[in-house]
């Protein structure tokens, strides 16, 4: 999946085949002049396999054709690497960035350290709050300094904390690293405030004092406390607005709000607002609605009506308010924020799909509707505004075909060769590149799922670029059984590229679970190849809701010995052939 460009190629003219012209020492990454945070790095590339390669006169270990992925320690500043094999040499700069922070000459500030980072609004008693990074002359502890911040009329004292453990990137557990490691010794100050009345604070000053010294220094951000009664109203304009945990995209994502969606804004933070019921949203995918009063609805009768492979449920609402949708074994819940219920009667008459439908409003403003399904498996859901009436579309099982010959005649199934065009993947030890392994397998798979009566979309069927947005919105399109996405991998820079190689599939929504743990299972047992793992992840091509969307990860092009196996085409037929197997069996042991 990684992006590993900028060949380094001596004799050699590259071409989209695996063979290479003349014997070449190729060094496929990293490119002379990278850069990188990480410890260490490992070097991708390939030689004839007849004699040895030296890495600063040191040998490495190399697979039967010549590939190679050593790691190699990195201090911080420039690294030089020379790459010999016979007489052929090759000079690499690797630099070592400095992530620790940017300190000041003497006694200051760390710079970028104080928050709030933005321009922030709260409600009136909510809490602010405040934290600074400061550097200290060496022997003197934290406590011995006073640190605070003003505030309009007020000033408030922030207090020296104990240390607090620092937590990696989500990328970590990729590499197996995603331990807490310490935080740095620099003096952490943190303190808060509540206001009780609408104001424009405006920006709050930092004082550092020690020993008679004092430095003042402006926050970045202007502070505003919201007026109650005067809160603004935005309405969602995205067709699915991403709504998150918190107000950036480090933060989680939620279920997406249907277009027309309003909501009050009960605090805001740079160019991110946070909504009523306690999600965050990036104002670009909203509007505000001049003089709008808070959202608030009630709920009477729910109906629904069948249509072909789907059940409707319809929620007739006074406005459009905020809800999620959460999926559990055999249920699906649906909570309706901002609305009370007055629903005496609903109909629901016997369905293919739902068993049960309960009801309760579990807080003031939050009522929950919960789906009893007949079947464990989901087979994929809608969600969308017509005006103010909320619909949930759940679909309905495919038809299993009950012919032996044809096992898949009644699917319908997209497939989507990951990458294309400028966006190249991964690359391998000799410059071949994951957009066309990708693109060769999932052909392969095509065939094959159709030779079995399957009806297959491709998303892409040649060397072109389709977007994120595009493949999305294909398989929102296209209702398929299933989508699946097809990838090969590799690791960030820190990663051990010459021991990790394996089969791994991601996940996202709980109806593609089972479909990602069975193809796992059955594509390492059937072809006997290593396991990377089952990942639950928020991809692109695992978060549609539509259909069970699984990305499958097919062998590291990292990996030396993998990589052999990964552009072989007697063992791309055999990956192809386990993986239309496995999701033929699938069908059938959710029959």
């Amino acid at each position: 999946m990684k992006n590993l460009l900028g060949l380094v190629i001596i004799g050699c003219i590259l071409t989209s085949s695996v063979t290479l012209a003349e014997p070449s020492l190729i060094v496929v990454f990293p490119k002379t002049n990278y850069q990188t945070s990480a410890q260490k790095i490992f070097f991708l590339g390939t030689a004839p396999p007849d004699g040895q390669v030296l890495i600063n006169s040191k040998p490495i270990n190399r697979s039967k054709a010549g590939h190679f992925s050593p790691s190699f320690p990195l201090r911080l500043g420039e690294n030089l690497f020379t790459v010999r094999h016979d007489n052929q040499e090759l000079q690499i700069k690797v630099t070592r960035l400095n992530t620790a922070p940017e300190l000041p000459e003497g006694l200051g500030f760390v710079k970028d350290s104080l928050t709030p980072a933005a321009d922030i609004a709260r409600l009136p008693g909510e809490l602010i709050c405040f934290s600074a990074l400061a550097k200290l002359p060496q022997g003197v502890t934290p406590p011995n300094a006073n640190v605070s911040v003003k505030l309009a009329n007020q000033t408030i004292a922030l207090s020296a904390q104990p240390q607090q453990a620092q937590l990696p990137s989500n990328l970590a557990v990729l590499t197996g690293q995603n331990q807490p490691y310490a935080q740095s010794s620099l003096g952490n100050y943190q303190g808060c405030t509540t206001v009780a009345t609408a104001a424009d604070l405006g920006q709050p000053q930092f004082q550092l004092t020690l020993n008679g010294k004092t430095i003042t220094q402006p926050g970045s951000g202007k502070i505003q406390i919201l007026s109650r009664g005067e809160l603004p109203v935005a309405e969602i304009t995205a067709d699915a607005g991403v709504t998150r945990t918190g107000p950036n995209t480090d933060f989680s994502r939620l279920t997406p709000l249907p277009k027309g969606t309003r909501a009050t804004v009960t605090g805001t933070e740079g160019e991110w607002l946070r909504l009523d019921y306690g999600a965050w949203i990036n104002s670009k995918e909203t509007r505000i609605l001049p003089g709008a009063i808070e959202p608030q609805t009630i709920i009477r009768s729910v109906g629904y009506r069948q249509l072909p492979g789907a059940t409707e449920i319809v929620f007739p609402l006074q406005v459009p308010v905020p809800v999620s949708v959460q999926q559990s074994e055999q249920a699906i819940a649906l909570t309706l924020y901002n609305t009370t219920a007055q629903t005496d009667i609903i109909r629901l008459d016997d369905d293919p799909l739902i068993y049960r439908l309960d009801w309760q409003q579990e807080a003031p403003g939050q009522v929950k509707y919960t789906f009893n399904l007949k079947k464990a498996q989901q087979w994929g859901y809608k969600l969308r505004y017509d005006g103010t009436t909320l619909v949930l579309a759940l679909r309905h099982p495919p038809k299993i075909g009950n012919t032996r010959r044809k096992p898949l005649a009644n699917f319908k199934i997209v497939l989507d060769p990951g990458h294309g065009g400028k966006e190249t993947g991964a690359s391998g030890p000799t410059g071949y590149l994951e957009k066309d392994v990708n693109l060769v397998v999932s052909k392969l798979l095509r065939d094959d799922l159709v030779k079995r009566g399957a009806t297959v979309v491709m998303t892409r069927e040649d060397d072109r670029e389709v977007s994120l947005v595009e493949r999305q919105a294909i398989i929102s399109q296209e209702e398929p059984a299933i989508a699946i996405s097809i990838h090969h991998n590799s690791l960030p820079d820190d990663g051990d590229a010459e021991k990790i190689k394996g089969f791994a599939a991601f996940w996202y929504q709980p109806q593609a679970h089972n479909l990602a743990i069975f193809l796992q299972k059955y594509v390492v047992k059937k072809l006997g190849k290593p396991s990377y793992g089952v990942f639950w992840d928020n991809l692109a091509l695992t978060r549609p809701t539509a259909a069970p969307s699984v990305l499958l990860e097919l062998g590291f092009m990292s990996n030396p010995d993998e990589f052999e196996q990964v552009v072989n085409p007697e063992e791309q037929k055999k990956m192809a052939n386990a993986i239309a197997q496995g999701i033929t069996e699938w069908f059938r042991s959710v029959r």
